[in-house]
C-alpha cells in the first residue's frame, strides 16, 4: 500500500473515531441538554453541530473544484442559537460527517498534491484534510466535555473509565 493511501486510511479513521465520540454523546442528551450554555454565552452542543455542520458541507461539497467557503453559507447564523430538536441536530450531524467522509473517501492517491481553495487561499489537499483534523477533534472535544459537565455523576466514559487503566492494558495485553 502507497503512503498516500494509507494517508487516506489513517485520516479516515482518526475522523469516524471524532465522529463516533461526539455521536455517542449527542445521544444521551435530550434536545434541552442540547441547547444549554455555561454562563458567559460559550456554546451549546447545538451550535457545535451547527457549526460543524455548515463548516463540512462547505469545505466538502465539490471539494475539489470550488472554493471551501460556499458563498450560501451563513457561519454567524450557525453560532445562533436555535430551537432545532435532538432529531434534527442529529440529522445535521450526519449530514455534515457524511458528505465529509464521502468526499475524503472518493479521493484518488493522485489528489493528494493537488490545490484547493479555501476562502481563497490555496491548500494542498492533504493540509485540507489536516485542516479538519485539526478543527473537528477541537469542536467534539467540546462536545464530550460539555456532555459531561451537563450528566455529571450519569455521565459512562467513552474510552478507558478514570481508574481502569491496569485493566483494559491487563485485557489487551492478555494478562490476568
Amino acid at each position: 500500500m502507497s503512503i498516500q493511501a494509507i494517508y487516506l486510511q489513517s485520516a479516515l479513521q482518526r475522523l469516524e473515531i471524532h465522529r463516533q465520540l461526539g455521536l455517542k454523546t449527542i445521544e444521551r442528551l435530550n434536545t434541552e441538554q442540547l441547547h444549554w450554555q455555561p454562563d458567559g454565552e460559550p456554546n451549546s452542543i447545538a451550535m457545535i453541530i451547527q457549526h460543524l455542520h455548515g463548516n463540512m458541507l462547505s469545505r466538502w461539497t465539490d471539494f475539489l473544484t470550488t472554493d471551501g467557503e460556499k458563498p450560501n453559507r451563513d457561519r454567524d447564523l450557525e453560532f445562533e442559537e436555535s430551537d432545532t430538536s435532538a432529531t434534527a441536530l442529529l440529522e445535521l450531524w450526519n449530514a455534515g460527517w457524511d458528505c465529509m467522509l464521502n468526499a475524503i473517501r472518493s479521493l484518488q492517491e493522485t489528489d493528494l498534491d493537488r490545490t484547493v481553495f479555501i476562502r481563497n487561499e490555496p491548500h494542498i489537499v492533504i493540509d485540507a484534510i489536516n485542516r479538519q483534523l485539526a478543527h473537528v477533534p477541537y469542536h467534539v472535544g467540546q462536545i464530550v466535555y460539555i456532555g459531561k459537565a451537563i450528566l455529571k455523576d450519569q455521565w459512562q466514559s467513552l474510552s478507558i473509565p478514570k481508574g481502569g487503566s491496569a485493566a483494559y492494558n491487563k485485557a489487551k495485553t492478555g494478562n490476568k
